[in-house]
């Protein structure tokens, strides 16, 4: 059975941060939902590029995931504390299933009260909030996966690809990619 991952396409997402992990998960044979937070599955991100996504959070909630995926950039403001994405957060962490949180995204980590002893990284505008965030590119605490921005989105969707498939698997796709990093 193949692995499944939802990542969230909030209005004001970083785009690099959620098409990366999209295209590359999809190389991986991972089943990428896009699942928009409002009713409208036509989502723009902070550079105006609007992506369509294959369904609606709402409908999606319920299902399990084996990955969570939040792409950060301003619209991670909007939905702090939403109460069905933290309780979301909760529930995949409890399941011990994957979470990548990239950008300013680890702050919904916080609302959802899950950074208690938690390694981390974040964009560094989050980092008054996210005092205890480590100065790098990705980093995975169990269940937990960070990164830093849009310039680490290549290296934190390999990680995910490594963690979804296996590290082989992340190696080839790296390496059809021409990445150098």
């Amino acid at each position: 059975m193949s692995k499944r991952a939802l990542i969230l396409l909030h209005p004001g997402f970083e785009e690099i941060e959620a098409i990366t992990p999209i295209d590359l998960l999809s190389r991986a044979g991972v089943e990428v939902v896009q699942a928009a937070l409002d009713d409208t599955l036509l989502v723009a991100g902070r550079s105006g590029i609007t992506l369509q996504a294959t369904h609606r959070l709402a409908d999606m909630a319920d299902e399990p995931f084996d990955a969570i995926i939040l792409p950060g950039g301003p619209g991670i403001m909007q939905i702090r504390k939403h109460p069905r994405i933290c309780k979301l957060l909760q529930q995949q962490l409890a399941a011990e299933r994957l979470i990548g949180c990239i950008c300013a995204a680890p702050l919904l980590l916080l609302d959802a009260k899950l950074h208690t002893d938690l390694r981390y990284t974040c964009h560094p505008a989050a980092e008054d909030e996210l005092t205890e965030s480590l100065a790098a590119t990705v980093v995975q605490d169990g269940a937990i996966i960070t990164s830093r921005g849009a310039g680490t989105a290549t290296e934190f969707a390999l990680q995910l690809v490594s963690q979804l498939t296996d590290q082989s698997t992340a190696d080839t796709i790296a390496d059809s990619i021409c990445w150098t990093g």
